[in-house]
C-alpha cells in the first residue's frame, strides 16, 4: 500500500470512527493535519480521494462534508431527516426508482452508460462495506442523471441525502460483500436493461434489486404490491 493509500484509509477511518452522518461537516483541514500528522498538500490529495469515491464532497468556504455532493439544501435535508421514518424512505425508493430506470432507459447517452458500468464494476472491486456503499449510492445517482431531468433528479437527491442519513442498524458479519453477492447480479441487469432501451425490464430489475435490499434490512417496509 503506497503512503497516500495509507493516509485515505486513515482518513476514512478518522471521519467513520467519529459517527457523522450523511452532509455533516467535518473538522478543518488544519484539524485533519494535526490529527494525522500529515502536510496540507498531501491531506488534500487523499480529500480528493475519497471525493471521488463519492465518501465525503467539499465546498470552498464552507468546508468538508459526509457523503456525496447533494443539490438541495441542507436545511431541508436536516429538517426531513429528522422527521422521515425508515420505512417512509422505503415507500418512496419503490415509487420513484423504477421510473427512474424506465426514463434512463430512453434518454441515457452513452458517457451515462460508461459511468454505470464503472460503477457496477467498483462495487465489486470494494475492498470493504463502506467502499461498496459509495460505489452503490453513485451508481443509483447516475442512473438518475441519466434521465436528463433536473427536476426528477432534484427529487432524487432529496430522496437519497435523506435515506443516507438516517442510520439503519444492518449488522455486518463480514469485511465485505462476498463474490455471489446477490446485487452485484442485480446492478448488471438494470443497466443492461437501460442500455437496450427497455425501460419496463429495467423498472423490473429495480424492483427486484430494492426488494432484495430491504429483505434483509426491513422487510416489512417492502410495500405489498412491490
Amino acid at each position: 500500500m503506497t503512503a497516500s493509500n495509507d493516509l485515505s484509509h486513515r482518513l476514512r477511518d478518522l471521519i467513520d470512527n467519529a459517527g457523522y452522518r450523511h452532509n455533516d461537516r467535518v473538522p478543518p483541514e488544519r484539524e485533519l493535519c494535526e490529527a494525522l500528522g500529515t502536510t496540507r498538500n498531501k491531506l488534500r490529495r487523499a480529500l480528493a480521494e475519497l471525493e471521488a469515491q463519492g465518501l465525503i464532497w467539499r465546498h470552498v468556504g464552507r468546508g468538508t462534508f459526509v457523503g456525496s455532493r447533494p443539490v438541495l439544501n441542507l436545511e431541508d435535508v436536516t429538517f426531513l431527516r429528522d422527521q422521515i421514518k425508515p420505512h417512509q424512505v422505503v415507500t418512496v425508493r419503490f415509487t420513484i426508482e423504477p421510473e427512474l430506470c424506465r426514463l434512463a432507459a430512453r434518454h441515457a447517452s452513452k458517457s451515462d452508460l460508461e459511468q454505470m458500468r464503472l460503477c457496477a464494476a467498483r462495487c465489486r472491486e470494494g475492498e470493504d462495506w463502506r467502499t461498496y456503499e459509495a460505489w452503490d449510492n453513485n451508481l443509483h445517482h447516475a442512473i438518475a442523471r441519466a434521465t436528463h431531468n433536473q427536476l426528477f433528479l432534484y427529487f432524487f437527491e432529496t430522496l437519497n441525502s435523506v435515506r443516507r442519513a438516517i442510520v439503519w442498524g444492518q449488522p455486518r458479519a463480514t469485511r465485505k460483500p462476498g463474490e455471489n453477492y446477490s446485487s452485484f447480479l442485480e446492478h448488471d441487469a438494470i443497466v443492461s436493461a437501460i442500455a437496450a432501451g427497455d425501460g419496463d425490464e429495467a423498472a423490473r430489475m429495480m424492483v427486484t434489486h430494492l426488494k432484495s435490499v430491504y429483505s434483509r434490512v426491513l422487510p416489512s417496509s417492502i410495500p405489498a404490491d412491490a
